[in-house]
């Protein structure tokens, strides 16, 4: 988890993830395809692919 109050990351994991996570929000956005079908594609394994 982040804290929000200090800005940093509980552990180096759970920023590994959190960069992941947001990598693939935005190249999702620069696409224009709709985020949130994206995330619920990539929970099923399923990862929304870039024409």
């Amino acid at each position: 988890l982040q804290q929000k109050i200090s800005g940093t990351f509980r552990v180096i994991r759970g920023a590994g993830a959190f960069c992941r996570i947001r990598a693939y929000i935005s190249t999702i956005r620069k696409n224009s395809l709709p985020v949130f079908e994206g995330i619920l594609a990539a929970l099923k394994g399923a990862p929304l692919t870039i024409p």
